[in-house]
């Protein structure tokens, strides 16, 4: 951010002190780059040739540990605006090469067929041959699902392709077309060769050998079409430890916004866990899984709205510890509930640094003490980050 005429200006992918040349236009406060004149010492060259064109990252030009100390710094900074100074630990870094969820766009534009990610603060689309962030294996896929998925476009100028990694091969979600079958018979055709074990097209799945499966702790769980899953799989193992650590000797568990299980899983090998979950089908898959797994502890699950419906004081004496992992938007109703409960022991999972530090808030205005706070680079590059809570009575 720098000083205009005009008041603050936002200019991307430059670095504190730096003296730069910039392009400004009247009434916007953001302005584009054009040359760095004088470089922060932190700065440091970009791993990815699309940096700086492609709006899907943010932080390729700065140092690893200022950039580790940056993104700690955010979550600090979110916690101190609610009156929280709660020391937070190191930030948890991932490698590269370690996203196996990568959510594209596939278009037509005038200079012909692209699958890639928006320009920052653009509509322009932005082919991607390479992408250090994503996993070898849907990277080197990206040129060949280009062209295998442009027939499903038909008369659209643009699709939604959602691209998951599996232990069974690449699952792929299409949205915004209305593909016609001859389309689909012909990409089924190909999805061997294409290392695609399932499509999903306009809600319709086309999947040869079943569904995807995907390994949770030692259980293996068949994938939901569109199921949430962790972004990275090594971030997902240090959440995985962390979550476990921080319920270390109970015996009786709520898992809250429990997904697919990626902690109920790991859970149940020590203590009977209750999970609750609005996504049926991920439920489904979560007991399926639990069933089919050898040496679990008992595990239940329960369909339920938990922003509509939250577990009440009442319910949650059932349990002498809760973990909850909730979307961005946190979990203000539950964490209201928690707070006026007798559980002595919680575990918070975010993704949102904002909207944890203000149901963190209510869970320490209801008593709780927060034992431990640790932030996971799970969202490579970008300003994103992942937070591990641990709070006890």
């Amino acid at each position: 951010m720098a000083d205009g005429p005009e008041g603050s200006l936002f200019v991307p992918f430059t670095l504190p002190g730096e003296l730069v040349r910039v392009a400004v236009e009247p009434g916007n406060d953001h302005a584009g780059l054009i040359e760095v004149l004088a470089a922060s010492p932190d700065r440091i060259g970009p791993v990815c040739p699309h940096f700086g064109s492609c709006g899907g990252c943010a932080l390729q030009h700065l140092e690893e540990g200022a950039y580790l100390r940056w993104k700690r710094e955010q979550l600090i900074a979110a916690l101190n605006a609610r009156g929280l100074d709660a020391e937070v630990e190191p930030m948890r870094p991932v490698p590269l090469g370690s996203r196996r969820r990568a959510s594209l766009t596939l278009g037509l534009r005038r200079a012909g067929l692209a699958l890639g990610y928006r320009r920052a603060r653009s509509h322009e689309l932005i082919d991607i041959a390479v992408c250090p962030v994503l996993s070898p294996r849907i990277a080197a896929s990206l040129p060949k699902l280009k062209e295998a998925l442009a027939p499903l476009l038909g008369g659209r100028r643009e699709a939604r392709v959602s691209v998951t990694e599996t232990g069974s091969g690449l699952d792929i979600v299409v949205e915004g077309v209305e593909p016609k079958p001859a389309a689909l018979g012909a990409f089924a055709g190909k999805a061997a060769s294409l290392g695609v074990v399932r499509l999903t097209a306009d809600g319709e799945s086309i999947a040869p050998e079943g569904p995807p499966e995907i390994d949770l702790s030692g259980a293996r769980v068949r994938l939901p079409a569109g199921a949430f899953l962790q972004a990275s799989g090594a971030a997902e193992a240090v959440l995985v430890e962390l979550v476990r650590q921080g319920v270390s000797g109970a015996k009786r568990l709520a898992d809250l916004f429990a997904g697919l299980g990626t902690f109920t899983l790991a859970l149940a090998r020590d203590a009977a866990v209750d999970a609750f979950e609005e996504d049926e089908a991920a439920l489904h898959a979560l007991a399926e899984a639990a069933r089919q797994t050898p040496k679990l502890k008992p595990v239940r699950t329960y369909p339920r709205d938990l922003f509509r419906a939250p577990l009440s004081p009442k319910e949650l004496q059932a349990y002498d510890a809760v973990v909850f992992d909730p979307p961005r938007a946190g979990a203000a109703a539950q964490a209201e509930a928690l707070a006026k409960s007798s559980v002595k022991t919680l575990v918070a999972v975010s993704c949102n640094p904002g909207t944890l530090a203000r149901d963190l808030r209510i869970l320490v205005d209801g008593g709780y003490r927060i034992a431990r706070i640790v932030p996971v680079d799970q969202f490579l590059f970008s300003p994103h980050v992942e937070i591990v809570a641990h709070l006890a009575r």
